[in-house]
C-alpha cells in the first residue's frame, strides 16, 4: 500500500479561516509561518482573538500549560465558530521536582489545534532556564518579567521571549511555535492515516 499525503483543500477554493487564541504577535506570526510553509498555494487568513486561558498567568506545570492551550482553543472556537481551525498556544514552566528546585527548571509550550475532525496537541521543545531565572520563578515572578529584568529589557515576550534571549536569537518563540504547530497539524495533512 502506498500512502500519499494530501494537503487539505476546499472544493470552492475559499480562504481558510484560522483563529489564534491570543493577541500575542509571536503566536500569530508562528501560525502564519506554519501555514505558509504547509499551504504555499492555498489562501488563508490568520486572526488573533483575546480569550482567557483559564489558568494562571504563569503556568507552573506541564498539565496546567496543556490545560491553558486547550482552553484557549475551545474559547476561540466559541467566539468565532465559523472558522476552520482554532489554535491555542500556552507557554509554561516546570521544575524538576515538587520542591521548586531552582537548579533545574524548563520552559516550553503546548499547542492545541481544533478543526473539523481534528483535535490534536503537541508540546514544544524544552529549554533549561538559568538558575537565577528559576529562582525568580520559584519566588512567584513570571518568566517574561524575570527575563526582562535579567536582560534589562521591557516586554520582550511578544518578540523572541526567553527562547530568543537565551539562544541569542538562533531560535525564538515564533520559530519554536511554528515548528510545533506543523507537528500538531500532521493529522490534518494526512487525514487518511488518522481516521
Amino acid at each position: 500500500m502506498v500512502i500519499t499525503a494530501i494537503k487539505p483543500s476546499s472544493e470552492d477554493n475559499r480562504m481558510l479561516q484560522v483563529i489564534v487564541a491570543s493577541l500575542n504577535p509571536a503566536k500569530i506570526a508562528a501560525a502564519r509561518l506554519a501555514l505558509a510553509q504547509l499551504l504555499p498555494d492555498s489562501p488563508f487568513v490568520v486572526t488573533g482573538v483575546a480569550v482567557d486561558s483559564g489558568v494562571a498567568e504563569q503556568p507552573m506545570s506541564d498539565a496546567e500549560t496543556y490545560q491553558g492551550a486547550r482552553q484557549r482553543a475551545f474559547a476561540a472556537k466559541t467566539l468565532v465558530p465559523e472558522a476552520d481551525l482554532w489554535i491555542g498556544m500556552e507557554g509554561g514552566v516546570e521544575f524538576s521536582d515538587a520542591q521548586l528546585t531552582p537548579r533545574h527548571c524548563i520552559t516550553f509550550a503546548w499547542i492545541q489545534v481544533l478543526g473539523q475532525a481534528l483535535d490534536n496537541a503537541s508540546r514544544s521543545a524544552s529549554l533549561t532556564l538559568p538558575p537565577i531565572v528559576a529562582q525568580a520563578l520559584a519566588n512567584g515572578e513570571a518568566l517574561g518579567p524575570a527575563m526582562d529584568r535579567l536582560y534589562q529589557q521591557s516586554d520582550s515576550q511578544p518578540t523572541g521571549g526567553a527562547i530568543g534571549m537565551l539562544t541569542q536569537q538562533h531560535l525564538t518563540r515564533r520559530t519554536v511555535y511554528r515548528d510545533t504547530l506543523i507537528l500538531v497539524l500532521t493529522p490534518w495533512l494526512n487525514p487518511q492515516l488518522y481516521r
